[in-house]
């Protein structure tokens, strides 16, 4: 078994499809095929079970994922330091990050770690819950973590830096009868009856918030429920309804001509970067860097 055959057996797994992942690598597919053959018959397991036309993993292959991925992390860890100097002139920072706080503090994040460290790259993967991004930081596919959650959240064995906390917002739209009558920049929950309300599916605060505002007795109206949370604000701003989301639309939403006013009482988003225990790349440690910067600008 080489660090080839890993890449190979990653690149299935990414893709649950030979003929993708074989693209993917630049490869024929009877070639990874073959590859793939010749480590099954080297663990003696197989890794893939033969689905139809589709292919699932095996729960031989589901335990191979999170140490091939290390591997492959670990040799990547070693190309970069041979690679970089101490300016850091190359390498790659892989994080997964939920969209509120992939608005900011990601974006000031890496508009400082861009600047500093202008010959690195960001590979940003999306992720809708803090538990996706625990899980991508765990089995490897990614050094970083950056998301937002109600409470600290449950990292198992992970290292976690709180960053900062989010008050919800209320987000109006610019013309809207109903945020006219809204005095000031506070808005208690009991005034959000009778609105019009676009809101994320269950299981996040800003959700959590509306249905608690449901539960009180005060009547609001769910006119539309979306997954895709950055489709939000242009909803808003087209007068579809109002919305509560993080303050880390604030900036955004104010440029767009959205009214923005906060929430009382208020609830407050947790945002935190996670990364795995040991040894991280130099692009990876030079992110953190820029991070703990961030987090002491904040707190001076």
């Amino acid at each position: 078994m080489d660090a080839r055959q890993l890449s190979y057996f990653l690149a299935v797994v990414d893709h649950l499809n030979f003929n993708r992942a074989a693209e993917q690598l630049h490869l024929a597919q009877p070639s990874l095929s073959q590859a793939m053959s010749q480590l099954e018959r080297e663990l003696g397991v197989p890794l893939f079970h033969r689905v139809g036309r589709g292919i699932v993993l095996s729960d031989a292959g589901r335990q191979l994922v999170e140490p091939a991925r290390q591997v492959i992390r670990d040799l990547e860890h070693a190309k970069a330091a041979a690679r970089s100097t101490q300016r850091l002139q190359r390498g790659r920072v892989e994080l997964s990050a939920m969209p509120s706080p992939g608005m900011e503090p990601l974006s000031t994040i890496t508009r400082t770690f861009t600047q500093t460290y202008p010959g690195m790259s960001l590979m940003i993967e999306a992720a809708f819950t803090p538990e996706e991004v625990v899980h991508a930081v765990k089995t490897g596919s990614v050094e970083i973590g950056l998301l937002g959650a109600a409470s600290e959240p449950h990292t198992g064995g992970l290292e976690v830096l709180h960053l900062e906390d989010q008050p919800l917002v209320l987000l109006s739209p610019p013309d809207e009868p109903a945020a006219d009558a809204l005095a000031g920049d506070t808005v208690h929950r009991t005034e959000l009856a009778g609105m019009r309300l676009i809101v994320s599916k269950r299981g996040s605060l800003m959700r959590q918030l509306v249905d608690d505002v449901l539960a009180s007795g005060v009547d609001v109206e769910i006119v539309v429920e979306v997954e895709h949370r950055t489709s939000i604000l242009p909803m808003v701003l087209s007068g579809v309804g109002h919305a509560v989301m993080p303050s880390s639309w604030t900036p955004l939403a104010r440029r767009s001509g959205a009214r923005v006013r906060q929430i009382d009482p208020p609830s407050l988003l947790k945002i935190s970067l996670v990364v795995r225990r040991g040894q991280l790349t130099p692009a990876a440690r030079a992110f953190v860097g820029c991070v703990q910067r961030y987090v002491a600008s904040i707190n001076r």
